[in-house]
Order: C-alpha cells, then structure tokens, then sequence
C-alpha cells in the first residue's frame, strides 16, 4: 500500500464504489503520485483479469484496490491511498472491501513498507521478500538455447506455471502473449513485454536455475541498451546474476498470504513474477 498528497479531507466522506474503466485516468493519476511506473496499459490489464474498488469523492480517486482471482487464490493489490487519508482509516476500509471480493479462498499480496502493519492487522503473514531489480540491460550469452514461442503454447506453459505458483493464469498469460514475446527453453519459458518506463521479464518460470538464468539472459540480450525491470522471490538466488545484466536492487516488498491452501510440490519454480501486483 502506497500514499499520496492531497489536501486534508475526512475518510468518511468518501464513498467506496466498484472500479471501473472510468476510474482508471484518475487511478493513474494516484500511482503516478506515489512514483509507481504504471502506464495507462499496464492499469488495463491489470484490469482484465481483476474486479477492484475505488475510493472517491466527487469524480476524484483518492484510494484503489483490487483482487485477481486465478482458480482458488486471490491476489490482492493496486491498494494505493491518499496521503491526506493515512491515520482516518481509509487503507483499512479499502481492505475489507477488497477482501470480500476474494472471500472464500487463499489470498496473497506483496506488501510496501507502509502496508506491512496493516496486513498484518488483517492476518496476513510474511512468507519472503520480493527483489525489485531495474536499468539498462546489458547483453549477455545464454547458458542454454532459448527460441520464440506463441500464443499457441499458452496452454502447456499454463501448466508449468499453475505446477509453480499454483494459480490458473492462462487467461492472463494468453494476454500478455499477444502484447509482447514468449521466450521458450527446453525446461522452462519467460514473458518479456512493455511495462511502466521500458520493459519487464516475467514470469519466468523454469525446472532449474541455469534454464532461469538462460531465459533471462536471452531477455536482457533483446532488450541491450534499453530499461529493463525483473522482480524476483529472493529464494530465487538470482540478483548477483541480473545485477551483472546491469540490473541494479532497487526495492521491493514482502510477500505475505492469508488462509493459505496446503503446499504442492512440483517440478516448476517461479525464478520471476509477472508483476508485484499479478503474482
């Protein structure tokens, strides 16, 4: 959860509604405020796969949340407030309405700084830290041999990617497909698109560290000389490599699940999220 200025105004004036497409310039306005790099497109498709809620008075957003279902797990996030609403309660308003649209199942999110007491509040408990690397790629050479995939393969990568994170994501994977580049390796595959000041890889999904390190490396050699952004589970064991790629730790958050469902052990790892907010 991140804060914003703007003047002083009480919480319980604003009214909470669902979000809709009308919301999103202002929702844009609010993240851009708190530094995030969301683009207009990245707050669409975000969208697609989310029902959200949106704190307003009159036609101006001052508060956002939303929550992706993918099969029985929800993740929640995009949950910004004003800066004029810290300390009235508004974070905890947006939070129960969100929640409730995830009721029912395991609920995840990555937590800021600010955030963290208030999830904690709601039961959520820290499961590991997030990396947040970013900056101009360099090239390198793969370890392994990496190819072009297409929206064709979306379902077995699905696959993959439920056995790693346990989520069904195929509707989002098929969107992120059609917007950027599939990179495929034998024993793994990466997302590589436009997002927020240049591009992002991810998720990368692979069944070995050297199959993660290949598909990313194939991923900074596209994008040589251009911003990159990658965020990392810190067990990935992967920021001293992507640091050599020229992409520095900036930051991050701490994972954080609520009501988890019993763990499933699988061939697949997530060495790479889709995003902070997706998973």
């Amino acid at each position: 959860m991140s804060q914003a200025s703007a003047p002083t105004q009480p919480a319980e004036k604003l009214e909470i509604r669902s979000l809709g497409a009308e919301h999103v310039a202002g929702a844009l306005a609010l993240s851009r405020q708190v530094g995030w790099p969301h683009r207009k497109e990245d707050w669409d498709l975000a969208l697609t796969v989310s029902e959200g809620v949106v704190a307003t008075r009159g036609d101006v957003v001052r508060g956002t949340a939303c929550c992706s279902r993918f099969g029985t797990v929800s993740l929640i996030n995009m949950i910004i407030v004003d800066e004029a609403m810290r300390g009235r309660g508004l974070g905890r308003r947006l939070m129960d309405a969100v929640m409730a649209l995830g009721a029912g199942g395991e609920m995840r999110l990555v937590a800021t700084r600010d955030g963290l007491p208030l999830y904690e509040k709601l039961g959520f408990v820290s499961t590991h830290e997030i990396r947040q690397h970013q900056g101009i790629a360099r090239t390198a050479a793969p370890e392994r041999e990496v190819c072009d995939g297409t929206v064709d393969d979306i379902g077995r990568l699905a696959d993959m990617d439920r056995e790693a994170c346990g989520l069904e994501r195929q509707g989002l994977l098929e969107r992120i497909a059609a917007q950027g580049q599939v990179l495929l390796a034998e024993g793994g595959f990466a997302f590589l698109r436009e997002f927020g000041r240049g591009h992002v890889v991810g998720p990368v999904v692979a069944n070995d560290p050297a199959v993660a390190r290949a598909l990313i490396a194939a991923a900074a050699h596209r994008c040589a000389g251009q911003f990159l952004r990658i965020d990392l589970p810190e067990s990935a064991g992967l920021s001293e490599f992507v640091e050599a790629l020229g992409l520095a730790h900036v930051g991050g958050g701490t994972a954080m699940v609520l009501d988890p469902e019993p763990a499933k052990s699988g061939s697949y790892t997530t060495y790479a999220l889709v995003s902070q907010a997706l998973g």
